[in-house]
C-alpha cells in the first residue's frame, strides 16, 4: 500500500535484521542508515520512472504517422513539465496532506521539512522528504501520457495541455489521495500496490472520454463499417519505447515498497521485480499465441501492446503473487489487450496507439486479480474502487472536455489534419529528408 502517511508504521514492523554471512550474528540497521536506504529507493526508483517518460514518447512516435512525429515528441516532453509544476504547486498536498477522506489540502509542497534528520534524529521508516515528493510526482505524469498516445494526430496542442494542467493538478490527486492517501477508499480496504487503477485506469478513462468527444481521425472509419489500418510511421522506435517502458516499470512498482531499511524490505523488492518483469513476459507471449490464432500472422504492435498490458495488469499487487502467477496474470492482460482494441473499432473509438486498451481494460483487470494473491482483498472492495475512482474520473474529464471543446475547441480543422499537426502546429517535420509527409 503507497500510503506514505502510514509508511512508518508499515516499515517498523519489518525486519530489520541482515545477515551479512553464515555465522555471523546478524545486526539490527541504524537508523541513519535506514534513512539513507529509503531516500535512495525513492530516488534511484524515482528516475526510473521518469525514464518512462522517453518510453511513452518513443513508443508514440513510433505508432503515429511521420507527420505528427515531432508534435508528439513535443507533448510528452511538455506533459511532463506541466505534471512536475502542477504537482509542486498543488497536486501532492492535495493528495496526501491532511486528507479527510474526501481530500487534501489545496496547498504548495514549497519546502522539504528534514530538520529532524539534519538535527540528528531518525524516526523508524523515516525517508527524504524531497525525495518521497519526487518519487510521487514522477507517477502523475504517466496518467498524462496515456491520454496523449490515444488522441494522438488530431488534437491541438494548446487544449491538450490545458486538459493535462486540470487532470494532473486536481484530478489525480482527488482520487488519489482516497487511497494512497488514506482516505476513504483506503479505510475500507482497497488495495492497489502501485496503481493499476489509481494511475493506469485513471488515465485511460480520461483517454476513453477525450477520444468520443474529440472523434476519430479522418479516414479511419469508413461509411460502410469498416476499418482502415493507419500503420505507425517506425514499429523499432516503437518496439525501443516498449523496452524503456518496461525497465522504467522495475522502478514504478519496485519503489512503491516504499521502504529499503529491512531486509524484509528488499526481499519484497526483488519479489516485486521478478513478478514485473514475468507479467510482461506473459503478456507478450499470450498477445502472439492470440494474433496468430486470430490472424493467421502475429502483430508486433499487438506483442507490444500485450507487454505494457501484462505490466499494467500486475502493478495493483506484484508483490504477494508467486512468479507462476504473475506470468498467467500478465498472460491474461495480454489476451484482455488483443480482443479490446478491435472491439474499441467496431465502436468507433479511435485509440492511436491502443492506450485505452492496455491500460485501462487491463487496469481493471489487474485491480480484480489482487483477490487471487492477497487474503485481505475482497471483490466487492476492489470493485467499489474501481467503479468509483472511474466514475469520478469519466465525470470531471468529460466535463473539462466539453468546456474545452466549446470554448476554445480541441480539434484541428480538416486541413491541418491532413497536412500533419508537425507543420499546421510546430512548423517543422521529424523526417524533412524523407519527402512529403504522409
Amino acid at each position: 500500500m503507497r500510503n506514505f502517511k502510514i509508511l512508518k508504521s508499515l516499515t517498523a514492523a519489518g525486519v530489520a535484521l541482515l545477515a551479512f554471512a553464515p555465522g555471523i550474528a546478524s545486526a539490527a540497521v541504524e537508523p541513519e542508515t535506514a534513512f539513507i536506504l529509503n531516500s535512495f529507493s525513492f530516488i534511484i526508483n524515482g528516475a526510473l520512472v521518469m525514464w518512462m517518460a522517453a518510453g511513452f514518447a518513443m513508443l508514440e512516435a513510433g505508432l503515429v504517422r511521420k507527420k505528427n512525429t515531432a508534435t508528439i515528441c513535443l507533448k510528452n516532453i511538455a506533459l511532463y513539465s506541466v505534471s512536475g509544476l502542477t504537482f509542486y504547486v498543488v497536486g501532492y498536498n492535495l493528495m496526501y496532506l491532511d486528507v479527510t477522506g474526501f481530500i487534501g489540502s489545496f496547498s504548495p509542497f514549497w519546502s522539504a521539512d528534514d530538520s529532524a534528520a539534519l538535527a540528528g534524529t531518525f524516526d523508524e521508516g523515516s525517508y527524504s522528504a524531497s525525495s518521497d515528493w519526487f518519487f510521487q510526482m514522477v507517477f502523475v505524469a504517466t496518467a498524462a501520457s496515456i491520454v496523449s498516445g490515444a488522441l494522438a494526430e488530431r488534437i491541438k496542442l494548446w487544449p491538450f495541455l490545458g486538459f493535462v494542467f486540470l487532470l494532473t493538478a486536481i484530478v489525480y490527486p482527488i482520487q488519489g489521495s482516497w487511497v494512497w492517501g488514506g482516505g476513504w477508499l483506503s479505510e475500507m480496504g482497497f488495495s492497489d500496490y502501485a496503481g493499476s487503477t489509481l494511475v493506469h485506469s485513471v488515465g485511460g478513462w480520461a483517454a476513453l472520454t477525450g477520444a468520443i468527444i474529440l472523434g476519430a481521425r479522418k479516414g479511419k472509419y469508413t461509411k460502410d463499417g469498416r476499418v482502415a489500418p493507419i500503420p505507425g510511421s517506425n514499429l523499432p522506435l516503437a518496439t525501443l519505447g516498449t523496452f524503456i517502458l518496461w525497465l522504467g516499470w522495475f522502478g514504478f512498482n519496485g519503489g512503491s515498497v516504499l521502504s529499503m531499511g529491512t531486509a524484509e524490505a528488499v526481499i519484497e523488492m526483488a519479489n516485486v521485480f521478478a513478478n514485473t518483469n514475468m507479467a510482461a513476459v506473459g503478456g507478450v507471449l499470450a498477445a502472439m499465441v492470440m494474433t496468430q490464432i486470430l490472424y493467421k500472422k502475429v502483430d508486433l504492435t499487438m506483442a507490444l501492446n500485450g507487454a505494457i498490458a501484462g505490466l499494467v495488469s500486475i502493478t495493483a499487487e506484484p508483490a504477494d503473487p508467486t512468479i507462476g502467477m504473475a506470468i498467467m496474470i500478465g498472460a491474461v492482460g495480454g489476451v484482455l489487450v488483443v480482443i479490446a482494441v478491435p472491439l474499441l473499432d467496431k465502436l468507433k473509438i479511435d485509440d492511436v496507439v491502443g492506450a485505452i486498451s492496455a491500460h485501462l481494460v487491463a487496469g481493471i483487470w489487474g485491480t480484480i486479480a489482487v483477490v487471487f494473491s492477497d487474503a485481505d482483498a475482497t471483490l466487492f472492495v476492489q470493485a467499489t474502487g474501481i467503479v468509483s475512482i472511474g466514475a469520478f474520473v469519466v465525470v470531471t474529464s468529460t466535463i473539462l472536455w466539453l468546456a474545452l471543446k466549446y470554448t476554445v475547441g480541441i480539434r484541428v480543422n480538416e486541413e491541418d489534419e491532413v497536412n500533419g499537426l508537425d507543420k499546421a502546429e510546430l512548423g517543422l517535420e521529424a523526417y524533412p529528408e524523407f519527402g512529403p509527409s504522409s
